[in-house]
């Protein structure tokens, strides 16, 4: 099959670029970033160098193509998160439809249907093709977003520090925490990078009828819980996530200076996983469980951390 996969070599991208080679299918990867040529040719996937943001060069890229992976990087500096991921999954649309592309799998998130932010899964809904939405859990590589503030850097890890600091002093001695609209023992279904390309590799190829939905998870646990692998992992076995409200959340995204209307949309898609409606949508539709587990993953995250 010839098979059109974006997101760059990212978490996604990188792993279900080199499942889909190995299982001998011509793979072209999508990338904006003209530096990452060579890796894509080494990856034995051909590269295809633009923006998602250039419907010509969308619809050019998708021609021919049996099946496509089409995902929307999030953007930490787009002043209207829901305009941007709107104007993102209208370009796909548009190039999608034009091209003729008759499987696609498009990567949600698992708390789209609750989100208003994020709910564009339906501008696909008119396609004439066979239409997988991908709605994984809390992806296991967010934890990477917290070094700064387990370690007590940084203007969120400093609004926390002085949060916390008189109780979290008595407790501990020293900064080493995560933190939410959600978490202390919220369950959450927490998901492996890995676990989620083998998914999308085996919706391309399914070559299905009509728009269904699929959910993804590696590992369900309570935030504490989760907390407490990482920490041990980088010798902090007294990590713990603390359970903001969600005003307190939202002053610490503005200090840290994330566009009021991104800020606005974590605070309620948080709000949604604190509440249990995704995890109660997760499990009624009984997805299987992937295969890596979150302290696999701790290994990985330690080295990174202790390189910081």
């Amino acid at each position: 099959m010839k098979i059109i996969i974006t997101g760059s070599l990212g978490n996604i991208s990188q792993p279900l670029t080199a499942i889909l080679v190995k299982q001998g299918h011509t793979v072209t990867v999508v990338s904006s970033n003209p530096e990452k040529k060579t890796a894509i040719e080494k990856s034995g996937a051909i590269p295809a160098i633009g923006s998602i943001s250039d419907v010509n060069f969308l619809t050019h890229t998708f021609k021919d193509a049996d099946a496509v992976y089409a995902m929307i990087p999030l953007s930490f500096t787009e002043p209207d998160l829901g305009d941007y991921l709107r104007r993102m999954a209208q370009n796909y649309a548009q190039a999608l439809k034009e091209a003729g592309t008759k499987q696609i799998v498009v990567m949600s998130g698992w708390a789209a249907d609750l989100v208003k932010a994020e709910n564009v899964e339906h501008l696909f809904d008119d396609l004439d093709a066979s239409i997988t939405i991908m709605r994984p859990g809390s992806f296991y590589t967010n934890f990477y977003q917290s070094i700064d503030l387990i370690k007590g850097r940084g203007l969120l890890g400093k609004f926390l520090t002085l949060r916390y600091s008189g109780l979290w002093s008595l407790l501990t001695g020293k900064m080493g925490l995560l933190m939410g609209n959600y978490g202390g023992d919220d369950r959450v279904v927490f998901v492996s990078p890995a676990d989620i390309a083998d998914a999308v590799a085996q919706e391309l190829v399914l070559l299905t009828k009509g728009k269904t939905i699929r959910y993804v998870g590696s590992e369900e646990m309570t935030c504490n819980e989760a907390a407490k692998i990482i920490g041990t992992a980088i010798g902090k076995p007294w990590l713990k996530w603390v359970l903001l409200s969600d005003k307190e959340m939202l002053q610490g995204l503005k200090m840290a200076k994330l566009p009021e209307e991104l800020a606005g949309a974590l605070v309620e898609m948080q709000a949604a996983m604190h509440s249990g409606k995704t995890l109660e949508n997760f499990h009624k539709s009984q997805p299987k469980m992937g295969k890596v587990k979150l302290a696999d993953f701790a290994q990985e995250f330690a080295a990174v951390y202790h390189k910081k």
